[in-house]
């Protein structure tokens, strides 16, 4: 992998990973169409990335990471059931990384659904807070974004607003239990993977985190700009024109296989 591919791929994540668009889709898109040969240390370098997007989220909103242990007891809770599932079915989620055509139907899926989920759940409770059950109902619908294209960010927000949450608040719910979630993931990645992180990759891994980090900024205060004035129609459309447009390409011949 060149500098250069790590600096594209790491946009790719910044600007996605908080959007309902899902982040994984768009990277491994985005290495089909740079022509990526895709070993061992792509694969580490697409999760370990994830460490800047999330550090983005702590400068963000580190007021809120100081207020309470119950602040920290609520995404535990919410962090519980991704934690289970995916490592139960870590062999499952790895063979699924590899297929653009689950990505493409997985856009258009969830794009129809962002299309009408402002209409769906127009009812937001007075009482913002959120309780155990609620926090632990949106960890739930975590685990729906382990199949590539269905966007974490899009499922947990959508999670909360099934508990009466608002769009910004089920956002920013979203955007902290992303913390331990992918802290989690990115690490257990690094961990198992360690030997192929050499000092001729290292510096591509570094750059790779710190351009994730700044775009990841920038994109958060844009997205919650975005989904409290517009909600998440133009979203849904977004992703049904890119999953279709993946779809035709494959039915034409084009070979979008990354499993390599």
């Amino acid at each position: 992998m060149s500098i250069i591919e790590a600096i594209i791929i790491a946009i790719v994540e910044g600007i996605t990973e908080f959007l309902p668009v899902s982040s994984t889709g768009h990277m491994i898109i985005t290495q089909e169409l740079l022509g990526m040969t895709i070993d061992d240390f792509v694969k580490a370098f697409t999760v370990n990335i994830q460490f800047g997007a999330i550090l983005s989220v702590i400068v963000l909103y580190w007021k809120r990471f100081f207020q309470s242990m119950d602040f920290y007891y609520k995404l535990l809770i919410a962090f519980i059931p991704a934690a289970v599932i995916g490592f139960l079915m870590m062999d499952v989620i790895d063979r699924m990384l590899g297929s653009v055509l689950i990505v493409a139907i997985m856009l258009v899926v969830g794009g129809v659904v962002l299309i009408f989920v402002d209409k769906w759940f127009t009812k937001v409770n007075p009482d913002q807070d959120i309780k155990y059950m609620s926090a632990f109902k949106i960890g739930l619908f975590q685990c729906i974004a382990m199949i590539p294209g269905v966007s974490r960010s899009a499922a947990t927000i959508i999670g909360g607003m099934t508990q009466g949450l608002s769009r910004k608040t089920a956002a920013e719910f979203s955007f902290f239990l992303a913390v331990p979630t992918m802290f989690a993931a990115a690490s257990y990645k690094l961990l198992k993977n360690y030997e192929i992180i050499t000092s001729q990759n290292i510096s591509v891994l570094i750059i790779g985190n710190i351009v994730a980090f700044v775009v990841a900024m920038i994109a958060i205060k844009t997205f919650i700009a975005l989904l409290t004035r517009y909600g998440f129609k133009m979203f849904g459309y977004y992703r049904i024109v890119v999953g279709l447009a993946i779809i035709v390409m494959l039915s034409m011949g084009y070979d979008l296989n990354l499993s390599e």
